[in-house]
């Protein structure tokens, strides 16, 4: 009868660790922060927060106004398309425009933001 092989654990050396700084989340890790990076990096990301705030802000009242003038306005129902009120059509279909659109200025503003941070870093 043969013997089955017996089992073995086969590992491997662990790396040699080098001691890491400190990165802020700005930079890869063992790479020199710069101080001038980092407030460049920082400044980014605040306007980059300041204008996801703004965009949700208006994308909010945008949407409140639809809501509230298909809410308000009763004619709007008693118009009729494809067998269906229009305020039912509205609230269907005239909401994904509108994401569309903040979409794509927020989009746009963001990778202005990105472009005016390489800059200012590249320049020095």
């Amino acid at each position: 009868m043969i013997e089955a092989p017996k089992r073995v654990r086969v590992t491997a050396d662990a790396a040699p660790r080098r001691p890491t700084t400190a990165t802020r989340g700005i930079a890869l890790p063992g790479s020199p922060v710069d101080e001038a990076d980092a407030v460049y990096a920082r400044a980014l990301m605040r306007s980059q927060f300041r204008l996801a705030l703004g965009t949700i802000a208006g994308f909010v009242l945008v949407v409140l106004a639809m809501a509230l003038t298909i809410a308000l306005i009763p004619a709007i129902d008693r118009i009729v398309l494809w067998g269906l009120p229009l305020s039912w059509l509205l609230q269907a279909f005239a909401f994904y425009p509108v994401i569309l659109v903040f979409a794509l200025l927020y989009v746009r503003t963001a990778a202005r933001n990105e472009r005016r941070y390489r800059a200012l870093r590249d320049r020095e």
